[in-house]
């Protein structure tokens, strides 16, 4: 894996800025310096890898801002062992830190070139996750369902209830929602019918597409 001192010391001031922004979790900062980002992002571009910032990356999507990340992860509140589905596995950044994070990750992206080039990059650091999914996103991943997290790393314009239902009863699902400006939301399965709500701040996402087929 390529990596130099220079990088190092941009990701220790990544995890300083972190810090300072409301990220407690130890597990989640070790993982943003262990995962990293400029290998996720064109070589051209790695001195930009450690701000904490949206990166544009191929087929008009981004790489969400390092906090963004770091946020919808510790809402999520991983454990080790747990089946997460991810919803979105755009450059594979997200998908790393859970994997780094001990769960048991069923990503699913519908942009095949995304789905090819993340695909390498996990495997080439080793962080791969269960299953690495080919699909349309709104559809979830019934078959290896409930899972005991969800997370969405794209704009749903209301609550994916089809997804809810993948969820186990206790189980959490951190998903942006709205149009044009997104509140981060977070919902818990209480009992069969039933949802807690919570949201947190605001955020900007790229909108979750469904396959033209």
């Amino acid at each position: 894996m390529y990596d130099s001192p220079k990088l190092i010391g941009l990701r220790n001031e990544l995890i300083k800025n972190l810090l300072k922004k409301g990220i407690k979790n130890k597990d989640i900062l070790k993982a943003f310096f262990k995962v990293p980002r400029h290998l996720f992002i064109h070589k051209d571009f790695e001195s930009y890898a450690y701000k904490d910032e949206a990166f544009p990356i191929e087929d008009n999507q981004t790489i969400s801002q390092p906090f963004t990340v770091a946020f919808q992860t510790q809402l999520l509140d991983v454990c080790k062992g747990e089946k997460v589905l991810e919803i979105g596995t755009g450059s594979g950044f997200q998908t790393a830190v859970l994997v780094f994070l001990g769960a048991e990750v069923y990503t699913i992206e519908r942009i095949h070139s995304l789905y090819k080039k993340s695909k390498k990059i996990l495997d080439q650091i080793n962080l791969m996750p269960k299953k690495n999914i080919w699909d349309d996103g709104h559809k979830g991943f019934e078959s290896f369902s409930p899972f005991d997290k969800i997370i969405i790393t794209a704009a749903c314009e209301k609550p994916p209830n089809n997804l809810l239902k993948q969820l186990k009863i206790n189980g959490k699902m951190v998903v942006p929602i709205g149009k044009n400006v997104q509140k981060m939301t977070l919902f818990t399965r209480v009992s069969e019918n039933k949802f807690e709500k919570r949201t947190f701040g605001d955020y900007r996402f790229v909108p979750m597409l469904r396959n033209k087929n």
